[in-house]
């Protein structure tokens, strides 16, 4: 199972990886999309990370497609997270440091369904997400994004 280390600058025992979450609201844009992991059972934002020949946007894309079918325009950057007291640690035991584009996105499209990657999906409130098990900083980075700053954060 993945596990998560944290620590004060654990992050400089793995290497670095670029990663992207989307923020997908619902129609009332008052509850986001939420995927449940098949590797550690965690809610968690739709993303994962960038790969050689992509763009960010386009690897958000991308994971969004790979993990809930939908199909989403990047609408905008609304925060970088690149905690150096996080560390992830792989059952291959890979580590790494995650530095994490996360982006708002609107469905154009798709359907929205479970993959190999999720075995449950839903829309939540910030309260309800809040009361769910959910990976590391997504709940941070949603919150983030209802703030309706339109300058992206940098934490």
């Amino acid at each position: 199972m993945t596990k998560v280390l944290f620590g004060d600058r654990i992050g400089r025992e793995g290497r670095l990886r670029l990663g992207c979450s989307a923020v997908i609201l619902d129609e009332t844009r008052q509850k986001i999309l939420l995927t449940r992991r098949t590797d550690n059972g965690q809610w968690c934002l739709p993303g994962g990370g960038m790969e050689p020949g992509e763009s960010a946007a386009e690897a958000c894309a991308r994971e969004v497609w790979e993990e809930t079918g939908l199909r989403v325009r990047i609408v905008r950057l609304t925060g970088v997270y690149s905690d150096p007291n996080q560390l992830i640690v792989y059952p291959d035991g890979t580590k790494i440091q995650v530095v994490a584009l996360n982006f708002e996105a609107a469905v154009t499209g798709g359907e929205l369904g479970l993959s190999d990657e999720t075995t449950a999906f839903g829309y939540f409130s910030l309260d309800e997400a809040a009361q769910m098990d959910i990976i590391g900083h997504h709940l941070q980075r949603a919150q983030d994004s209802l703030l309706g700053d339109p300058a992206a954060l940098i934490k």
